[in-house]
């Protein structure tokens, strides 16, 4: 959390002091100046005693994935790697150590007392200081918003599996933060290197700009060099969950060739990472074999990355994926270093004619199998979903996953909900994305301006982000989450009182708002005028809105009197200047 604070009511208006606002924060210490950060030291780890307390990890030797091995003892790596090098932790034998298997014994985390104390955002103070007297009732579509988020509630939910804490125990830098229908609506964003362009210097300048902005986890979606070396340092110095689709570098591993991927190069690529830290992997294992025809006359076919991967293997070997036969060989890792699923959706639709076909459903079924088989591990788990909808089959699409899923947190690409806007679809997205939040969806996975197109810079992904934030936010209004209007209010006020610096600063973008004043009143004094450009002096709905509140107040009548008895003075006024239309001027 952080507190915006905000200047007095002007004396004119009353002369009020108003409260600061708390409002949620993804940024760790990047934004506290009092901070000291090196990136090459990685941020301190927050959990690393909660983790210890518990007593039922235990740290090893050294790293058991063969290919870290091989990557350390390899000199020419030596430049690359982070410097501060650890051993990594695994749940003692016989143990499970995921937050799901805690709540399921009934046990509260310090975790879990920490997103309480988060999603709360100081509600009760707020509500004493007058910042929610208004907050209009939702429509949650069944969603059980409570009044208060209190850390048996967060155990409730997580040990029902409608939510997860995505928080492995070798990422102990992290803000625990939560992911579930009943808590406010989350954002990710994607970085990531590629054959053709980034380095690692430009991956973790993107990790704290996401974050800068509010994206709630970071996915690393790298394919190209030195990816296990770049996964290191975000995860050392990322105060937000760290997810990866472990299949991209499987498939690096084996030259890019889909049918060579065997589970033994899987599985050693799951363990390299979770002993990294990373907190939740896409794993595409809905893809079945059966499913891969049912693509042929799409418009646009299979345009996941896993997905298709997984298709040509299954084609290739006529037979289910390795990730779908050893889906209970994955839980097993899973629990052993609390590793959280995100069930990919491989078939999900790349276009608008595709949207709700079999193949979609089809998997999302599948899906729906494995989250019962993961939750019967006490594995976290979330399921991803489209894609490509159009307004009127998005609720389809929520009110399936729920059922087929028994509401495990669903995770949107969106949705795009309409094809003809390559350039806005950040746009086109963030309208679906918006809906399908307000219908339940736990987390919505950004999209910039540049998808379809190429790979965002540092503008795009910050569009993107905001963007999300706004659709976020709107759902979390629209469900009725308690507290979600506080900061509505607190702008609100401020622009009726033209506090334009706490206009700009309790804004989700205070640069651009500034800016966009400053084009047209640069001068310092326009900072406190009581108009902006759009109306000028003389015809600012609130300003004359203000001018009809001094009116009454002068006169001691309320505003309606005040209108009719202003209305009745210049009648007056009218007639007794001779009734003429025109004056000589």
């Amino acid at each position: 959390m952080r507190e915006i604070t905000v200047g007095d009511t002007p004396t004119e208006m009353g002369g009020e002091k108003n409260p600061p606002v708390v409002v949620y924060d993804t940024s760790g210490p990047y934004s506290d100046p009092e901070a000291s950060i090196d990136l090459r030291k990685g941020l301190p780890p927050v959990r690393a005693a909660w983790i210890a307390e518990r007593g039922d990890v235990e740290q090893l030797e050294g790293y058991t994935s063969e290919f870290t091995r091989r990557r350390m003892k390899d000199p020419t790596l030596d430049p690359l790697r982070f410097m501060d090098e650890r051993k990594p932790l695994r749940a003692k034998p016989g143990n499970n150590v995921s937050q799901m298997h805690y709540a399921r014994q009934g046990i509260v985390t310090p975790e879990m007392e920490y997103i309480a104390i988060r999603e709360n955002m100081k509600l009760e103070e707020a509500r004493e200081n007058g910042l929610l007297a208004e907050q209009h009732p939702g429509q949650s579509f069944g969603a059980n918003l409570p009044k208060e988020i209190t850390p048996e509630f967060v155990r409730d939910e997580v040990a029902r599996g409608r939510a997860i804490i995505p928080a492995n125990i070798n990422h102990p830098e992290i803000e625990p933060m939560i992911i579930g229908r009943n808590f406010l609506v989350k954002i990710n964003g994607n970085i990531g290197n590629s054959a053709v362009t980034s380095s690692i210097e430009e991956e973790v300048e993107k990790l704290t700009w996401g974050i800068r902005w509010g994206a709630d986890t970071i996915m690393d979606l790298s394919t190209g060099k030195n990816i296990h070396e770049t996964r290191e340092w975000i995860i050392r110095n990322s105060p937000v969950p760290i997810g990866t689709v472990p299949i991209y570098q499987a498939l690096e591993k084996v030259g890019g060739v889909a049918e060579d991927l065997t589970w033994e190069i899987f599985r050693d690529t799951l363990i390299e990472q979770a002993e990294q830290g990373v907190d939740y992997f896409t794993i595409h294992a809905g893809v079945r074999l059966h499913h891969v025809p049912l693509t042929a006359k799409r418009t646009t076919g299979i345009v996941s990355r896993g997905g298709s991967i997984m298709a040509k293997w299954c084609l290739a070997h006529h037979k289910e994926s390795f990730l779908y036969e050893h889906f209970e060989d994955i839980c097993e890792i899973m629990k052993a270093y609390d590793v959280s699923f995100s069930l990919g959706d491989g078939l999900r639709p790349g276009s608008i004619a595709d949207a709700n076909d079999a193949a979609q459903f089809g998997e999302l079924e599948t899906l729906g199998e494995l989250t019962k088989i993961a939750w019967k591990h006490d594995v976290q788990c979330m399921i991803e979903g489209p894609g490509h909808v159009p307004m009127q089959l998005i609720k389809e699409n929520m009110d399936k996953q729920l059922e087929c899923c028994d509401e495990a947190p669903f995770y949107t690409l969106g949705p795009l909900i309409t094809d003809i806007a390559p350039g806005y679809d950040h746009i086109t997205s963030g309208i679906g994305a918006a809906m399908i939040g307000w219908y339940g969806c736990a987390m919505l996975c950004y999209v910039t301006p540049k998808e379809h197109l190429g790979l965002p810079n540092k503008d795009d992904v910050k569009t993107g982000i905001i963007t999300y934030k706004i659709a976020a936010h709107a759902a979390d209004l629209a469900k009725g989450h308690p507290g979600a209007q506080i900061r509505d209010n607190a702008l609100s006020k401020a622009r009726f009182e033209f506090r334009w610096e706490d206009q700009f600063n309790l804004g989700l973008d205070p640069d651009t708002a500034r800016a966009y004043h400053d084009e047209t009143l640069p001068k310092e004094s326009a900072k406190v005028a009581h108009f902006c450009s759009m109306c000028g002096p003389k015809f600012c709905s609130m300003k004359i809105s203000q001018e009809v509140r001094d009116y009454a107040a002068e006169q001691g009548i309320d505003e309606v009197s005040a209108i009719d008895a202003g209305m009745q003075a210049k009648s007056r006024e009218f007639v007794e200047s001779g009734s003429k239309i025109y004056d000589k001027v």
